[in-house]
């Protein structure tokens, strides 16, 4: 097999690695999942596994800066990469943008506009709209997520590193709905963000010759409102860990990573 000597497996990443909201968990204070795509994978080739991945990174948290969650403070993800990593994955970026964080309060500004006693608040919430990156903010993104590869590469001198993007959230046929409370404006708005995280993902590829794993271009039948849809939508309850994992993978979603990810490395 081609991935016969991958034995140490190191997985970096905000949430659409780390799985919020799919049990069992295995750390609950980074949102953390048992069954997220690094410990499919790892089952997958049965390998090890040291998955440092924390809901919410940014780049920065992974390079340098300490990141607070949850009453906890983890330190910046390189520092716990194993030296004697064989394959390293790399899912960061869209926190950067503000990507999810801002599709969440969006949604739940829909959701709540429906009545009138939360109207006010939907009305605060949807202030700020949707993020609008400029040329140099997707640059900027890019070249952290750069960063990382490199430092991934001294720290780990035989990885072998994969860039893993993001699954689409909202796909050409998407629609308003109850899960996504979004009027076409706003879901082609955040189509267009979706494109610029991929390309944040695109550009680190081209600049590092790093191995890009596009289950982005993948997932486009499976986004919100497909039949199949790989990911969440905005839950019933607009609290709480249900809603840290709104607009994020779900058990369909990290197996077909997984697979794309063997797939890739057959």
């Amino acid at each position: 097999m081609p991935y016969a000597h991958i034995r140490s497996i190191a997985a970096l990443g905000s949430s659409y690695a780390a799985g919020p909201g799919i049990k069992p968990l295995a750390d609950r204070r980074a949102y953390r999942s048992a069954r997220n795509y690094p410990h499919l994978l790892a089952e997958r080739l049965g390998a090890t596994l040291t998955d440092l991945t924390v809901s919410g990174a940014t780049t920065d948290t992974i390079i340098d800066t300490p990141q607070r969650l949850l009453l906890h403070t983890f330190p910046p993800q390189l520092n716990g990469l194993p030296a004697d990593a064989d394959l390293v994955t790399i899912t960061a970026g869209g926190n950067d943008l503000g990507y999810i964080g801002s599709m969440v309060l969006l949604g739940a500004a829909g959701r709540l506009s429906s009545r009138a006693l939360s109207r006010p608040l939907a009305t605060a919430l949807k202030r700020r709209g949707v993020p609008r990156p400029s040329e140099d903010d997707i640059d900027r993104a890019a070249a952290n997520l750069s960063r990382i590869v490199e430092e991934t590469r001294t720290r780990a001198k035989h990885a072998r590193v994969l860039l893993v993007d993001y699954l689409t959230v909202i796909g050409p046929d998407t629609r308003f709905s109850r899960e996504t409370p979004l009027d076409e404006a706003t879901l082609e708005e955040f189509r267009r963000l979706g494109d610029q995280v991929a390309e944040v993902f695109a550009r680190t590829a081209t600049r590092t010759g790093a191995e890009l794993v596009t289950v982005g271009e993948r997932s486009r039948e499976h986004a919100l409102g497909s039949a199949e849809p790989w990911v969440t939508g905005l839950p019933e309850r607009l609290r709480g860990s249900a809603l840290m994992s709104a607009f994020h993978p779900n058990d369909a979603g990290m197996r077909a990573v997984a697979d794309a990810i063997v797939e890739h490395l057959q």
